[in-house]
């Protein structure tokens, strides 16, 4: 094994809009419900502060849990994805098929060290749909390795990819 990561809950919290909207949403719930406690004196729509903090808390609770649920492993020649909590499966995505990495990342996810690699392969995990894997720490660093990992796999098994081109195709 080279490289086990999760998607990061930290680094989506700080490194995007929707993560600062969520602790946004928990420190200004937070703050209100210990004003509220404090002055003694309730107001009529004071209930919605715990509200504010609960749903604050409810939502980086769901993202920490989808984020724990999903696993991804990096081997010499594979890249192995270990999801579920109580049912799990696991599948692998063979690096000498991988087409191409992509990383996809915002001026809030550079200021975190996040971002989403993004892998399209001939493999059948990917058939349907590229992997998107989101909120990834050292998100550049951990492509690097991937391309590297690709290019060593296809150099083993002398594999090269081929790129079709049909000539005049729509010609009369």
């Amino acid at each position: 094994m080279i490289d086990r990561f999760r998607s990061s809950t930290w680094g989506w919290l700080r490194g995007t809009l929707a993560g600062w909207g969520t602790l946004l949403l928990i420190a200004t719930g937070l703050i209100l419900t210990l004003w509220a406690l404090a002055k003694g004196t309730l107001i009529d729509w004071a209930w919605l502060f715990p509200l504010m903090l609960l749903a604050g808390l409810g939502i980086a609770a769901w993202k920490w849990i989808g984020n724990l649920a999903t696993t991804y492993e990096l081997t010499a020649d594979r890249l192995i994805l270990h999801k579920g909590i109580l049912a799990k499966s696991i599948d692998e995505i063979e690096l000498y098929r991988v087409k191409d990495v992509r990383i996809d990342f915002t001026i809030v996810n550079q200021m975190a060290d996040i971002g989403r690699i993004t892998i399209t392969s001939s493999d059948e995990t990917t058939r349907d749909a590229p992997l998107a894997i989101r909120d990834v720490p050292q998100a550049r660093a951990r492509r690097e390795k991937l391309r590297e990992l690709v290019d060593a796999a296809r150099r083993q098994r002398g594999v090269r990819e081929i790129d079709m081109v049909q000539e005049g195709l729509g010609e009369p």
